[in-house]
């Protein structure tokens, strides 16, 4: 009974992480293509006139 408990946990676990992988790899583009809009769409007049449309 062990080691298929063992496997049913290593086997939730892979599932799991693969899932989360799977969401971050979406985030990140969703992340990427925001970030893409916002350096192509920056308005010269914003920060003093230097152009940056984040705060860093």
């Amino acid at each position: 009974m062990g080691p298929l408990l063992l496997v049913l946990l290593l086997a939730l676990i892979l599932f799991g992480a693969g899932f989360a992988i799977k969401i971050l790899w979406w985030v990140a583009v969703a992340v990427l293509v925001i970030w893409l809009l916002g350096f192509l769409m920056r308005s010269t007049t914003a920060g003093g006139g230097r152009g940056r449309w984040y705060r860093w």
